[in-house]
């Protein structure tokens, strides 16, 4: 309709414009015939005069010779009249000629200048219908580009939710294959302490085997160690394919929503990860004594000796500083809060023993360090830690709120 309304407009301004120069060639013939017309009766006049002078010439009796000299001289003056007449006529009319010719020449300069204001209206009406065709084009590009956009952002919470999904998956089966592995070693551990009650029972009875019984004890420790160590191992290769499936589907997802930062860091966290494994194979039992330290968790305590409470302390200091650069590296990514969803979170394993500690066990201290060094690390402030000898710990006394380890003897 906007477009009709312009072609409507332009049609109309174009039918003025030629009235215009219609009435203005009408007016022009109408001056040119006055002019023929004055000319002509000009003529007339003139050709009456010339035929009055003439019978006024013709030879008169000698008796009125007097007063043909004053008829003559009356006929020169009325010749002379009448040509001063004629001259003013013609002044007169070469004057209104001229003047029409002004009022022409102005009429054509309006129509020229109407015709101009025109061409200048119309290229105006041009560059607003261009205008707002590429106002349209880019509407257009920007509604195709907010599209496109928003299903990107769709297909990335799908493709996040999907791996939401496998990732809980993973961490249900991990966490019932944990719980089953918690249920054998407290078995295990069980079956240990009643076997060195056993032995101290006969290590009092019979107190000239007792360095007999000691070996016995060392060597019996020894091999449990080594089944454990075994266990694990096989454990740790029973996850491994299905870990290494998901370390590749998390890394193409933050290839997709380039969190370069959190993809350094989980390589690092590999990285650091493959070396603690390396660690491992070369690690050799040592007896560090009876369980004499215990922890608090979830308002129960719970033994273990004096490894057993290194280890656990290692595991929050050592998870606050994974959470640290795991904050910081979603900081820098410009990504939302969420701890749960780094990789080291999940993992938990870094610097585990197997020996001592159950691994659920060493992961919930882990977790709970690593979720104070996020925060610090994603807000880059130092509410519980510190940064310290090239890396960062956690507080002293976080440390012992959030463990509350007690010396038994």
């Amino acid at each position: 309709m906007k477009y009709l309304k312009q072609i409507g407009l332009t049609l109309a301004m174009s039918t003025l414009v030629l009235g215009a120069s219609a009435i203005t060639n009408a007016q022009g013939r109408r001056g040119r015939g006055e002019e023929r017309r004055q000319e002509n009766q000009a003529a007339r006049e003139q050709r009456q005069e010339e035929r009055q002078n003439r019978r006024q010439e013709q030879p008169a009796q000698p008796a009125q010779q007097p007063q043909q000299a004053q008829q003559q001289q009356r006929s020169e003056q009325r010749r002379q009249e009448q040509q001063r007449g004629s001259q003013e006529r013609q002044q007169r009319w070469e004057q209104q000629r001229q003047q029409q010719q002004r009022d022409s020449q102005e009429r054509q300069q309006r129509w020229e200048q109407q015709r101009q204001q025109q061409q200048r209206n119309d290229g105006q009406r041009e560059q607003q219908i261009q205008q707002s065709r590429e106002r349209e084009g880019r509407w257009q590009q920007q509604r195709q580009d907010q599209i496109r956009q928003s299903q990107e952002r769709e297909q990335r919470s799908q493709q996040q939710r999907q791996q939401q999904q496998q990732n809980r998956d993973w961490d249900r089966q991990r966490q019932q294959q944990q719980q089953q592995q918690q249920q054998q070693s407290e078995q295990q551990r069980r079956q240990q302490w009643e076997r060195d009650r056993d032995r101290n029972d006969r290590d009092r009875n019979w107190n000239g085997r007792r360095d007999d019984n000691r070996d016995r004890d060392n060597n019996s420790r020894q091999r449990n160690w080594q089944q454990e160590q075994q266990q694990r191992a096989e454990r740790y290769r029973q996850d491994s394919q299905r870990r290494q499936s998901y370390l590749y589907q998390r890394q193409r997802l933050l290839e997709q929503q380039r969190r370069l930062n959190q993809l350094r860091y989980q390589q690092r966290y590999l990285e650091r990860l493959r070396r603690d494994q390396s660690r491992l194979q070369q690690w050799r039992y040592n007896d560090y004594g009876p369980y004499n330290y215990r922890y608090r968790r979830g308002g129960s305590y719970y033994e273990t000796n004096r490894y057993g409470a290194e280890m656990l302390q290692r595991a929050i200091n050592d998870g606050y500083e994974e959470g640290f650069y795991a904050g910081q590296a979603d900081r820098q990514d410009s990504y939302g809060y969420n701890p749960q969803e780094a990789y080291g979170y999940q993992d938990a394993s870094y610097g585990y023993d197997a020996y001592y500690v159950d691994l659920s066990e060493y992961q919930y201290y882990f977790r709970e360090g690593f979720r104070r060094g996020y925060e610090d690390g994603y807000y880059s402030r130092s509410q519980y830690g510190r940064y310290s000898n090239g890396g960062y710990s956690i507080l002293g006394t976080i440390l012992e709120q959030v463990l509350g380890l007690q010396l038994l003897n």
